[in-house]
C-alpha cells in the first residue's frame, strides 16, 4: 500500500502507463484513460469512506468462454480467456472488525468478520459472494481484518463476461494481497469463488469463470480433477490472423434463469447416474451411445440424452480447438468454433428459455452473425446461454461492416470489440 497522493500523483504522471498497456492492451493515446479510471476510483473511494493515509489498487478482468460450452460441471475441458473489460478497487484498512464494499450503483456490503456463516436471506446477493470468499481465507489459517473498498465495473451484467466471477476472484485478490502474502495461488482464488457461489449464493456454477478470471490470458482447462484442475496457457493473437473478438448483447436478461441454467447439469447428471456415475466424464462415450435407447427407458428425459451427446463431443472440441490453435491452424480453430455453436443450439439447447418461447434474441443474434459472415469468421452463443451475448471472430477487413449491421438492429453500443488480457487477477503496484 501507499499514500494516496503518491498513487494518484504516479498515475497522473504516468508511472502506471507502462503497466496499465500492457494489462489492457491499450495504446499510448488511451492509456490516459485507464489512469483517470483508476484516480476516479480513488475519489469514490474517499468520498464514501472519508481520506485514507494509504490505499491499495486491485483488479480482476471478465472472462470469455472459448471453447466447452457447458462442459466444466461435468469434469471437462475447457478454453477460455480473460478480456480488458475488469472491476477494479481502491481498497484501504479500516482498523475495525468490520469489512465494508461499495459498489458504484450498489448498496454498501457491510460483513462483521465474527460472522462468517451462511446466510439464507442473502442468497442471490453480493454480500454473500464477499462472505464465502473472506471464510474460505480464514479456513485456510488466515487472519482477515477490516478493510473498505470501492469498486467500479466495465465488464457488461449478464453479458456472459461473468461480472460475478470477476467480483469474486478481485475480493480473493485484494484479501490475498492484504492479509495472505500473495500467497494463495490463482487457481485456489478461483475455487474459493466457485464455493462462495454455489454455497453462499445458492447457484450452481462450474470452475471456467472463476478460473479464467483469475488466471488470466487464454487457458485450457481439465476439470477432470476439480481438486486439481490441470492449468496451461495457449497462446491465441488474433491480430496475426487478422480477426478481432466481437461480444454481441442480444439485448435479452439473464434475470430469473436461475432455473433454465440448473438443468443442463441436472440433465447431464441424470444420464451420469445411469450409468451409477456422478459426471458425464466418467461416462464411456461408446458405451453411453450403445445405451440410448435403454437411457431413454429409464430417465424419459430425450432433452438430457442431447445435452450428454452434445457433452461428449464440446468436451472434445475444446481439446482439438487448443491442438488446432498450438499447430497454427487458425481455419481448423474457426471451424471448431462453429461446429460448438451449432451444438449448442442443437442439442444442449441454451439459445433460448424453453419458458418463453417468444423471447430469442440470441437466436436473432446468431442469424445476423450467419447473415453477415457467411463462410468467414466464426460464431457461437457466450458462456451460460438462454439470454445475454454471442461471441463472434471477426476478420478485421469487415469489421466496421459487421458492427455497424448489428449495431442497425440491435442498437449502438451492443457490439464489443474486445482484446484477450495477458493476466488474471492483479494489484497495480
Amino acid at each position: 500500500m501507499r499514500s494516496v497522493n503518491d498513487t494518484k500523483n504516479a498515475l497522473t504522471a504516468g508511472k502506471y502507463n507502462d503497466k496499465l498497456k500492457y494489462l489492457y492492451s491499450c495504446n499510448e493515446a488511451e492509456v490516459k484513460e485507464y489512469a483517470q479510471r483508476y484516480i476516479d476510483v480513488i475519489d469514490e473511494f474517499e468520498n464514501v469512506f472519508g481520506n485514507a493515509e494509504e490505499i491499495a489498487l486491485f483488479s480482476a478482468p471478465g472472462r470469455t468462454e472459448i471453447g466447452g460450452n457447458h462442459t466444466d460441471h461435468q469434469h471437462g475441458c475447457v478454453l477460455a480467456g480473460s478480456v480488458n473489460l475488469d472491476v477494479i478497487a481502491a481498497v484501504g484498512l479500516n482498523g475495525t472488525n468490520t469489512v465494508r464494499i461499495k459498489s458504484k450503483g450498489y448498496e454498501m456490503d457491510v460483513i462483521d468478520l465474527d460472522d462468517l456463516e451462511i446466510h439464507e436471506d442473502q442468497f442471490d446477493k453480493a454480500i454473500a459472494l464477499i462472505r464465502g470468499v473472506i471464510k474460505s481465507f480464514v479456513n485456510l489459517g488466515y487472519e482477515v481484518k477490516g478493510f473498505d473498498a470501492y469498486t467500479i465495473s466495465n465488464v457488461l451484467k449478464g453479458s456472459g463476461l461473468s461480472s460475478s466471477a470477476a467480483f469474486e476472484v478481485l475480493v480473493g485478490t485484494i484479501i490475498n494481497g492484504l492479509f495472505a502474502n500473495g500467497e494463495v495461488s490463482p487457481v485456489e482464488i478461483a475455487k474459493f469463488g466457485q464455493y462462495a457461489e454455489n454455497v453462499y449464493y445458492n447457484k450452481p456454477s462450474g470452475l471456467m469463470d472463476q478460473m479464467a478470471s483469475s488466471v488470466g490470458s487464454v487457458v485450457a482447462i481439465d476439470f477432470n480433477s476439480t481438486e486439481k484442475p490441470v492449468v496451461s496457457k495457449v497462446e491465441l493473437d488474433l491480430k496475426k490472423h487478422g480477426h478481432a473478438l466481437c461480444i454481441i448483447d442480444s439485448g435479452a436478461d439473464h434475470a430469473d434463469l436461475t432455473d433454465e441454467y440448473a438443468t443442463i447439469p441436472a440433465d447431464m447428471k441424470e444420464v451420469a447416474q445411469f450409468f451409477d456415475r456422478d459426471y458425464l466424464r466418467q461416462v464411456d462415450e461408446q458405451e453411453f451411445y450403445a445405451n440410448i435407447k435403454n437411457i431413454r427407458s429409464a430417465i424419459n428425459n430425450d432433452r438430457a440424452v442431447l445435452r450428454a451427446i452434445h457433452f461428449f463431443n464440446d468436451n472434445r472440441r475444446a481439446q482439438d480447438e487448443v491442438e488446432a490453435l498450438r499447430n497454427n491452424d487458425f481455419e481448423l480453430f474457426r471451424s471448431l468454433i462453429k461446429e460448438s455453436g451449432r451444438s449448442s443450439y442443437m442439442y444442449l439447447q441454451n439459445v433460448f428459455a424453453s419458458s418463453m418461447p417468444e423471447n430469442q434474441a440470441v437466436s436473432l443474434t446468431l442469424a445476423l452473425c450467419d447473415e453477415i459472415l457467411g463462410d468467414r469468421g466464426a460464431y457461437r452463443v457466450h458462456g451460460g446461454g438462454f439470454a445475454g451475448t454471442v461471441q463472434a471472430f471477426v476478420p478485421f477487413d469487415i469489421l466496421d461492416e459487421f458492427k455497424n449491421r448489428i449495431e442497425a438492429v440491435l442498437g449502438e453500443g451492443m457490439c464489443h470489440v474486445l482484446s484477450i488480457r495477458p493476466i488474471g487477477g492483479y494489484e497495480l503496484k
